[in-house]
């Protein structure tokens, strides 16, 4: 296993870490997953045999089963795993039962930290943007989190930018705790992130966590134009994230397969190496039903993808350069730093000659 710095801190994290979002299987979630309590041990097991030294979980998930499931799991394990998880999310029906408020966010950290049944949490992210509340508020409470010993890093999950930049601004001001990482959505099929979150990620020193990097198992080679996997998630009516051009996919998927093929690799591996040669991705939330998958997707850690092969994914998955990009692209491109490359390096714009 690999460990990588996260972001500008000092904290270094398995390469993969292990998604519990298919733990409980309580309401909607039973569509993904619902392992109990024995099952998540096996698995469990099968990640820290590999080197995974992070379990991420969420207080949303299957409504804090899944949290109370890694708990019980974990009481008996190494105590120096780490633990990510996330609030905002609706978890009740009462007026304060979501958001980034100063009241939501300790609460529902403290309730978490029963359910995991820990004194601390690693890393906690707020799971999505709160327009209604002052991000001077949701740091402030964070900070005081990391005060009392109940938190170790913060970040956030789902932003963008202009949000990111803004927690950024409240955060690490007047001695207050920095943002650290923010989670989020990147594989070769959903590449938007390198708009503006990975170059941000890159500039500001932020630790990148992606999750769902398979895009829900549709890059594992599993699925095909003819039809999804016989109980896949798909298949029973699941829709994140939204794929906006099957063709498109498909299309990415054919090159994965080849690329797979000729390497003797599953394609899952393929995708997920793709993503750790990207800059500033701290770290790969990978997910399960069974200890054979699991052993097979971390396996990617030990694949280094050629230019060539780098180069053939790129071609059939990279975005256009939309504006204001392609105008820097033309104009700026002597002047740009390794943030600008994130999204510049290995461009081309039609009309403009020759690559990035």
């Amino acid at each position: 296993m690999e460990y990588r710095y996260l972001g500008r801190t000092g904290l270094r994290v398995s390469a993969l870490a292990m998604g519990t979002f298919t733990f409980g299987g309580r309401g909607d979630f039973g569509m993904v997953g619902a392992q109990d309590v024995g099952d998540a041990a096996r698995l469990v097991d099968t990640c820290l045999d590999h080197g995974v030294n992070l379990i991420d979980t969420a207080n949303m998930y299957s409504l804090g089963l899944s949290e109370d499931i890694v708990g019980q799991v974990m009481k008996d394990r190494d105590p120096d795993v780490l633990i990510c998880s996330k609030a905002r999310m609706r978890i009740g029906e009462g007026p304060n039962d979501e958001g980034m408020s100063r009241w939501h966010l300790i609460r529902e950290c403290e309730r978490s930290l029963k359910r995991l049944g820990r004194d601390h949490i690693d890393i906690y992210l707020m799971h999505e943007w709160d327009g209604r509340t002052p991000v001077e508020e949701a740091m402030s409470a964070l900070d005081r989190l990391v005060q009392d010993g109940k938190v170790r890093y913060f970040g956030c999950s789902n932003w963008s930018a202009w949000q990111v930049m803004k927690g950024l601004m409240a955060s690490g001001a007047g001695g207050v705790e920095r943002f650290a990482a923010q989670q989020i959505h990147y594989t070769l099929e959903a590449r938007e992130a390198e708009y503006e979150l990975l170059p941000l990620s890159v500039d500001q020193g932020l630790g990148v966590m992606i999750w769902s990097p398979l895009v829900a198992g549709l890059l594992t080679g599993k699925h095909s134009r003819d039809g999804f996997a016989e109980g896949s998630r798909q298949g029973k009516g699941w829709t994140e994230p939204p794929i906006r051009d099957w063709d498109r996919l498909w299309s990415i998927v054919d090159v994965v397969r080849a690329v797979a093929d000729a390497r003797g690799v599953p394609p899952a591996q393929v995708a997920l190496a793709w993503l750790l040669q990207r800059p500033a991705v701290a770290t790969l939330v990978v997910g399960g039903r069974t200890e054979a998958q699991f052993a097979e997707t971390l396996g990617a850690c030990d694949l280094k993808l050629t230019a060539d092969e780098v180069a053939k994914l790129d071609a059939v998955s990279r975005p256009p350069l939309i504006y204001p990009y392609w105008h820097q692209h033309q104009f700026a491109k002597p002047r740009f730093s390794v943030a600008d490359e994130a999204l510049h390096d290995g461009q081309m714009v039609d009309g403009m000659e020759g690559y990035g």
